[in-house]
């Protein structure tokens, strides 16, 4: 990644943001000390393809109906748990 100073970035900035557009990120200096970053913006669209593209996620390898249902009859005893404490019930 380049470094350039405040009063270079000043000058010339139209020469710079062709170079971010273009995808290019750059460290702006000031006094030789890092400032700020300036770089492309993230790809807008769907946030899941971008954590995949960044390799931060895995894409699904089937659909939630490949899931198996459980088996019997659907339980709500943690459901009552939850109720009864919220009430104060023990």
């Amino acid at each position: 990644m380049d470094r350039v100073g405040v009063r270079e970035l000043r000058q010339n900035l139209s020469v710079y943001l062709r170079r971010v557009k273009a995808g290019e990120s750059l460290e702006v200096t000031e006094h030789g000390r890092l400032v700020a970053v300036l770089a492309p913006p993230a790809p807008a669209g769907n946030p899941i393809a971008r954590l995949i593209a960044e390799g931060r996620a895995r894409a699904a390898v089937g659909t939630i109906d490949d899931i198996p249902v459980p088996p019997g009859p659907p339980s709500y005893a943690g459901t009552k748990a939850l109720m009864e404490d919220r009430e104060g019930k023990e």
